[in-house]
């Protein structure tokens, strides 16, 4: 059961990361562009943003991953059964998606700043990952 609710937790986590990517215009624009080159690739031409519906649903999908970082949040702090690392990449995330208009004159801060705190997160948990290979490969 224990190991049930980390699961749950961990998904609850990667799905606030996921729906925070996908709540900023700019990252859906860009996988709308992408979508259209890869359809270009293979010979169909698209017209527009075929993912543009998206757009509407930026402020619910943000704030859907914010809620959802606030609940991991409290599963870290109350718990303990949270990586530190996760918690630091998804919180990146969803500081550089920020998709309110009165706020986009600050993307690019947004972007370095919710970016920079995303790589240390990775940083720290490619890191955690090698050391622990490099721990494993001395033993043998």
């Amino acid at each position: 059961m224990k190991f049930l609710k980390q699961k749950l937790i961990g998904a609850a986590g990667s799905v606030s990361g996921v729906a925070s990517v996908l709540g900023s215009w700019q990252i859906c624009h860009n996988v709308c562009l992408g979508i259209v080159a890869l359809l270009s690739i293979a010979g169909i031409a698209a017209v527009g943003m075929p993912l543009e519906f998206l757009t509407k649903f930026a402020v619910p999908l943000w704030t859907a991953a914010f809620v959802l970082l606030l609940a991991t949040l409290y599963f870290y702090f109350r718990k303990k059964c949270i990586s530190k690392k996760l918690v630091l990449f998804n919180s990146g995330l969803i500081v550089a998606g920020i998709p309110f208009q009165p706020l986009q004159q600050f993307n690019v801060v947004f972007w370095v700043i919710g970016g920079g705190i995303a790589i240390v997160g990775v940083y720290l948990l490619v890191k955690e990952k090698y050391r622990g290979k490099l721990k494993w490969t001395k033993q043998i």
